[in-house]
């Protein structure tokens, strides 16, 4: 092939070019002033879901530890801060990391070895926790993370395997709308301590109260662009659900759904965390 050289720029054009910069003095920057962020659920002010919270915070005999995988710190969509915030003090703790240290956290190394504590987490060895007795004052074990960061903090903390462990049963279909589940009986980390705390404790009154923060959480979004998410399982089920491959029409269906998410996403009026299936949170 041949190849051309550009043709010179002229003086002129050069000092007509630079002049045209000239047009900018005098104008002051403008600083896009810093959203107000509240201080109890880190998020803008203008979306804010602590004036959802119960008006005192509900007393319960169970404990709630939370071991959460540091990926979850950041999210402004966690759940795990409204159980905080929603409970009586010291009914809630968070415990940040992927391995369990007893130097670091020594009331876990105790916690851990009471024939008390439960380990909420889906497995072969799980029971009904609906099958427990309900004279007792149990701990909740909960790992809070996408699918596999929780199966990674299962495994990499031989310690978790000697705790009993339950499962919740007949659960419903999760109000965490924002976000598609893998089925429909999955549940956000608060909607799991939450249901399981009442069967324990027969008090299916603190359900509502406890997760209104989260249904404002999702209103929220949804006001600003976000849409109702289905299960995996309810998309399959329904002729819905388009697996991504190699294929041309499928990957072009891909690309066209995230170029029309991008799009939307660019006019929020605020910014919003859309999960999907590849990244759950914390659903037992």
């Amino acid at each position: 092939g041949t190849s051309k050289m550009a043709a010179p720029v002229s003086e002129k054009l050069q000092d007509e070019f630079l002049s045209s910069f000239c047009d900018f003095e005098g104008i002051d920057e403008q600083v896009v002033p810093k959203r107000e962020t509240c201080e109890t659920c880190k998020r803008p002010k203008t979306v804010c879901w602590c004036p959802y919270l119960p008006r005192e915070r509900i007393d319960v005999h169970t404990t709630v530890h939370i071991i959460q995988h540091p990926f979850e710190v950041s999210r402004c969509l966690q759940t795990a801060r409204i159980l905080e915030h929603g409970l009586a003090p010291g009914k809630c703790t968070v415990y940040v990391g992927k391995r369990i240290s007893y130097k670091k956290h020594p009331r876990l190394e105790t916690l851990l070895k009471s024939p008390e504590t439960l380990l909420l987490y889906p497995g072969p060895k799980a029971v009904d926790i609906a099958t427990m007795p309900q004279d007792r004052k149990y701990n909740i074990v909960l790992l809070d993370g996408t699918w596999p960061q929780a199966g990674g903090i299962y495994h990499q903390n031989t310690m978790l395997h000697c705790l009993k462990q339950v499962k919740l049963c007949n659960t419903g279909t999760s109000k965490y709308v924002i976000r598609t589940q893998p089925s429909d009986g999955c549940l956000s980390t608060l909607e799991t301590a939450v249901t399981a705390i009442a069967i324990l404790e027969n008090r299916p009154d603190i359900i509502e109260p406890l997760t209104r923060p989260m249904s404002a959480l999702c209103d929220f979004q949804m006001e600003h662009g976000a849409v109702m998410h289905h299960s995996k399982q309810y998309l399959i089920d329904n002729g819905l659900y388009k697996k991504q491959n190699s294929t041309g029409d499928n990957q072009k269906s891909v690309n066209d759904s995230n170029k029309r998410e991008n799009e939307q996403n660019n006019h929020l009026k605020e910014p919003i965390e859309i999960d999907d299936e590849n990244s759950l949170r914390d659903n037992f």
